[in-house]
């Protein structure tokens, strides 16, 4: 298989692969099942590793509110158009207001315990970041099983492109290898040789050279406390 080539499970010629979203949210879930047990894991005081646990918290948050916004601007006004599905993008719309009202939830007690490292405070936002996952999964799931069939019938792949490319764009540069890491991490086989192989040359170079590096080390530094957790 080359690496242009795609997946199976690839739509016929012609209509959008949709399967790249559930490669996607697959970090969301993985990430926010993550965040809560790093939060915990925290020594009571251990202010240092509060500020690098609530910037890895930071980057999560950014990268949900800018997909979401994404679907809010380019997938759910075309999909109301074309899919005469009214009710389908109201809940959708909903969903992602109560994913909002969680995070809310969350930015209450992050700078209290960025600051002090106190087990109470992370306690708190350990709790409001598990309420946040309950109602980020449901959505993810019904994303998948309700929406993105519409998507595949009812978008051009240009359109559904568009929604990649402007994700792109909102990436900081020195963030670009961690992403495309937090996305091959779960990914088979196949899923990887079909979003590398859409990525520019150098983009493929600078991952085998630098990139598979970067993120493993990120994430041996990030998740050392969980490593002896029972259930791992």
């Amino acid at each position: 298989m080359s690496l242009s080539s795609a997946p199976s499970g690839l739509p016929a010629d012609g209509r959008p692969y949709t399967h790249e979203m559930v490669v996607v949210h697959r970090v969301f879930r993985r990430e926010s099942a993550l965040l809560p047990r790093l939060v915990r894991a925290v020594p009571d005081g251990a202010s240092a590793r509060a500020a690098e646990v609530s910037a890895y918290l930071t980057d999560y948050v950014t990268g949900l509110h800018h997909h979401h916004t994404l679907e809010d601007e380019l997938i759910w006004p075309l999909v109301r158009a074309r899919a005469a599905n009214e009710e389908l993008v109201v809940r959708m719309e909903e969903q992602h207001g109560r994913i909002d009202a969680t995070l809310t939830a969350v930015a209450q007690w992050a700078p209290q315990w960025q600051r002090s490292a106190d087990s109470v405070a992370g306690q708190e936002l350990a709790l409001a970041l598990e309420e946040h996952r309950l109602v980020l999964l449901d959505h993810l799931d019904d994303e998948e099983r309700l929406v993105l069939p519409l998507v595949e019938e009812h978008l051009t792949v240009d359109e559904w492109d568009e929604v990649g490319r402007r994700g792109l764009e909102t990436l900081p540069k020195n963030k670009v290898m961690l992403a495309i890491g937090a996305i091959l991490e779960d990914a088979t086989e196949e899923e990887r040789a079909y979003f590398l192989g859409r990525a520019p040359l150098l983009g493929r170079l600078m991952w085998r050279l630098v990139g598979r590096r970067q993120y493993a080390s990120f994430c041996r530094g990030m998740r050392a406390p969980l490593t002896g957790e029972a259930g791992r």
